[in-house]
């Protein structure tokens, strides 16, 4: 028998997704991608350390950017500052020239997908209009999206807003673009900060659950906040809970 419809999403048309983490499985593909550099150039690295270090690098960058101490910077150059610094910590400076550092710096475009997400992304396509709502930029995201198969109909990205999640502005402009109400939106994402940030301009929330996002040795908080409408553990949960056919 289908699951009931939640009264609370029944008006919902768009769905707006977190994308790192979320549809993406950004340390593991991070870790390859470093490892098969790393025995091309012979390189002695702790690569998942690495990977976990460049991500670290992520939320500093941005906050730098909103507190105003850098202009407005799009995540491919954030990326490339991090990776930068990360060369010299641990120190390969010397091994990589600048276009090995710029294909390096590219893996973030490479991503791949979670097992689930592009069937279970094209389940809930057949329903509703999907779309990113990211802090890539958009020519990382359409990049992915074609060496991923992700079945967007639309690329959102920070970058229009000239904000980064977890600013209000990303979200209303998201809203303006599909040109729906925010309550007409379900953000989808494994963040609890970012659907706690959208539902404060009115989205609808829908929290997925990545428990290895952070690797399988990481102890993931999955609390989740009452201001959650929907919980699933993958993308065909998600389908199945909106009450679409399998």
């Amino acid at each position: 028998m289908m699951p009931q419809l939640p009264a609370a999403l029944a008006d919902v048309r768009a769905l707006t997704f977190d994308v790192f983490g979320t549809v993406v499985d950004w340390r593991s593909s991070v870790i390859r991608e470093s490892e098969a550099l790393g025995a091309r150039l012979g390189l002695r690295v702790d690569w998942a350390a690495f990977a976990d270090a460049w991500r670290g690098g992520y939320a500093p960058a941005i906050d730098r950017v909103r507190r105003g101490e850098l202009p407005w910077t799009r995540l491919d150059d954030l990326h490339r500052m991090t990776l930068d610094r990360l060369l010299d910590d641990f120190g390969i400076a010397d091994a990589l020239d600048e276009a090995e550092r710029e294909h390096f710096n590219r893996v973030w475009h490479r991503l791949d997908p979670w097992p689930d997400s592009v069937a279970g992304l094209a389940r809930l396509r057949e329903r509703y209009v999907l779309a990113t709502l990211s802090n890539g930029n958009v020519s990382l995201l359409v990049n992915m999206a074609k060496r991923a198969g992700l079945p967007w109909d639309c690329v959102l990205s920070a970058e229009l807003a000239g904000h980064y999640k977890r600013d209000p502005e990303v979200y209303r402009m998201a809203a303006r673009l599909l040109d729906q109400p925010p309550e007409r939106i379900l953000m989808v994402a494994a963040h609890m900060d970012d659907l706690q940030a959208a539902h404060r301009e009115g989205f609808r929330t829908a929290f997925v659950k990545r428990p290895l996002e952070h690797g399988p040795d990481a102890t993931p908080d999955l609390t989740v906040d009452p201001c959650v409408d929907l919980v699933a553990d993958d993308f065909h949960e998600l389908a199945d809970r909106l009450g679409l056919p399998g």
